[in-house]
């Protein structure tokens, strides 16, 4: 199996799949002399870890990460050393009885069947490398991008959908994600709790939307036709499991509005530095970053793992139905969101450090 890598001067690769004793990733490119221990890891990993609320599966996984190269402690505390970063978590509790029942069979919406159509075999358990389990490592390797953009680059994501549900852009509130068992960028999310109570008793799923904000990019990130940061943002995004479409600024809405509403006008403001008066574009025009709010929103479908029985077929060619045990999310979007913000952190710092090696 090959393309388990992205980036390009930071670049990651990550390896492992839901039920074997481990999942890893190594991350080459960071710059050297940036502290780092395993502390500055955990909390983000701490956000996406199962078992943190009933609103997601109850998978008991620490998700305790080591790093095993890549820094050194000179004295003052380990710092990067500009060689490969490797870090490990260590799977616990996996639970591969569950899946007995579906050795054999292809969920419907899973890569069950492609998976065994292009490659001769397939890991049944959990997913294998299909699962979300991998994205784990997405968040650690988004830590480490975190360290490299610096304090200066903010990346904030919230839930702002579930099915039905949704909030108005004047209701967003990413300050408030922390702060509720859905990463709402709301506080107000009583009714999303019950909606969201009554799909998973009834042992259904629902689709969620993420948006994502990142301020502090600087103007100039990203290069033009085939390196353009808003399509590798895109491409990190439709790269997370169950993510079916992503949006940059005004994104399909540009559809309805006309050469006057999507103009981000601009105005000379102090130092004789640019003001945009709106942002449709989501803070990227031709593929690179104008300084404003990068804006995106990214949605995710349903969980295909339910457990009202589906019809699909078997290996042996016969006809036959699903029903998914096991502990799955209820709605994916909600642990997704850790994700969202740690693929941009690496697509950011990739697009910084190639800024950087370009223009100085």
């Amino acid at each position: 199996m090959s393309h388990n890598s992205f980036g390009h001067l930071f670049r990651v690769t990550t390896w492992g799949e839901s039920h074997g004793p481990a999942i890893g990733c190594v991350v080459d490119g960071c710059p050297p002399g940036i502290a780092l221990t395993e502390a500055d890891i955990q909390p983000w990993l701490d956000r996406r870890k199962p078992g943190g609320s009933k609103f997601v599966t109850q998978r008991g996984e620490a998700d305790q990460v080591q790093i095993l190269s890549g820094t050194f402690d000179d004295g003052a505390g380990p710092v990067t050393t500009g060689t490969p970063i490797s870090l490990l978590i260590e799977n616990t509790d996996a639970r591969s009885k569950d899946y007995g029942e579906i050795a054999r069979a292809y969920r419907p919406g899973h890569a069950d069947y492609v998976y065994q159509a292009k490659y001769g075999v397939r890991d049944h358990r959990g997913g294998g490398r299909s699962s979300a389990r991998e994205t784990a490592m997405r968040v650690a390797a988004g830590a480490i991008a975190r360290k490299v953009l610096g304090a200066g680059v903010a990346i904030r994501a919230g839930l702002v959908q579930i099915g039905p549900h949704r909030l108005a852009d004047d209701q967003i509130d990413f300050g408030a994600v922390e702060g509720n068992p859905l990463n709402a960028a709301s506080a107000d999310t009583a009714a999303w709790e019950q909606y969201l109570e009554d799909v998973r008793k009834a042992g259904s799923s629902i689709g969620a939307v993420v948006a994502l904000e990142v301020t502090g990019a600087p103007v100039g990130w990203g290069a033009p036709v085939y390196g353009k940061l808003d399509a590798e943002l895109a491409a990190a995004m439709m790269s997370i499991n169950a993510a079916k479409g992503v949006e940059i600024g005004a994104g399909f809405g540009s559809a309805e509005l006309s050469g006057e509403d999507n103009a981000d006008e601009m105005r000379l403001g102090p130092g004789g530095q640019p003001v945009f008066l709106s942002n449709k574009a989501g803070g990227i025009l031709g593929g690179i970053s104008t300084g404003q709010p990068i804006i995106a929103r990214v949605a995710f479908k349903p969980t295909s793992s339910i457990l009202t029985p589906r019809q699909s077929i078997t290996r042996d060619g016969a006809e036959t139905e699903v029903r998914t045990k096991g502990r799955h999310d209820p709605c994916v979007g909600i642990r997704a969101v850790p994700v969202v913000e740690a693929m941009a952190a690496c697509v950011l710092a990739d697009a910084m450090l190639r800024h950087r090696g370009q223009v100085g």
